[in-house]
């Protein structure tokens, strides 16, 4: 595939870093805005191999670095999950008015999964939207640093190792986490849904997808993604999940 490197102001005013991956032959059917896992980055190698299988079947796709974290500017610590909203319409914006290339799909890994089913209504272009490994409510990631809490709770930040690296997270971050809830979100969608999730997924537990795929109303799909693992490290299960998406996208777009 193609790859082009671009900078887009986000939500606080921060230029982050994104890039857009096209089908080698220019030939492209619609585009996609992908939002990454919690704490992780536009470039895990398993979005790569996701966007690659979607160009094979010429979906182009725009993924960026959430405000604080990867290449964007900003700090993570100032922001949260509404933050991470407005990002996504942000890119959005970008992507239709600065580029001219309005997303039809929404994907969304984990965090990104359940900020993806509250974007999607506040962008029109959206025809459909997947999410992969992502919680019911967002407040599930508070698992994360769960003995930090009452630290957060009484002194209002603290220093929290994720993925053996240190981030500052503030008592903002969790009350907006427990502000957000879903199940009106997702009932109202008014979207084409696809949910993919792993039995085994030890991270956000199978039964989160259960919830979302309930609450949700026709159209919508469940692919479960066998001995995956939470982060899709195999390339094996990215590159399925690209091109069950993008077969599955084609009748929406």
């Amino acid at each position: 595939m193609q790859s082009k490197r671009i900078e887009f102001k986000g939500a606080f005013g921060d230029m982050l870093s994104a890039r857009i991956d096209l089908p080698e032959d220019g030939k492209v059917k619609a585009y996609a805005l992908f939002a990454h896992c919690f704490t992780c980055s536009k470039d895990l190698r398993a979005v790569g191999h996701i966007t690659k299988a979607l160009a094979g079947v010429g979906i182009g796709t725009f993924r960026f670095d959430f405000t604080g974290l990867g290449q964007s500017a900003g700090e993570f610590s100032d922001t949260n999950f509404s933050s991470n909203v407005d990002d996504l319409i942000a890119a959005a914006n970008f992507m239709a008015i600065e580029l001219g290339k309005a997303p039809a799909i929404l994907i969304g890994h984990s965090l990104g999964g359940a900020a993806v089913l509250q974007a999607a209504h506040r962008i029109e272009s959206v025809k459909a939207v997947a999410t992969i490994g992502s919680p019911a409510e967002p407040a599930h990631v508070t698992k994360n640093f769960k003995m930090n809490l009452d630290k957060i709770e009484t002194k209002g930040h603290a220093k929290v190792i994720l993925a053996g690296r240190p981030f500052t997270i503030k008592k903002q971050f969790v009350d907006d986490l427990e502000e957000s809830k879903m199940k009106e979100y997702i009932n109202q969608l008014g979207k084409a849904l696809i949910v993919f999730h792993s039995p085994i997924d030890m991270t956000v537990g199978i039964d989160n997808a259960g919830k979302i795929f309930k609450a949700a109303k026709h159209p919508k799909s469940f692919v479960s993604l066998d001995d995956a693992d939470h982060l899709l490290q195999d390339q094996k299960d990215s590159l399925y999940v690209g091109k069950v998406l993008g077969v599955w996208a084609e009748k929406y777009i």
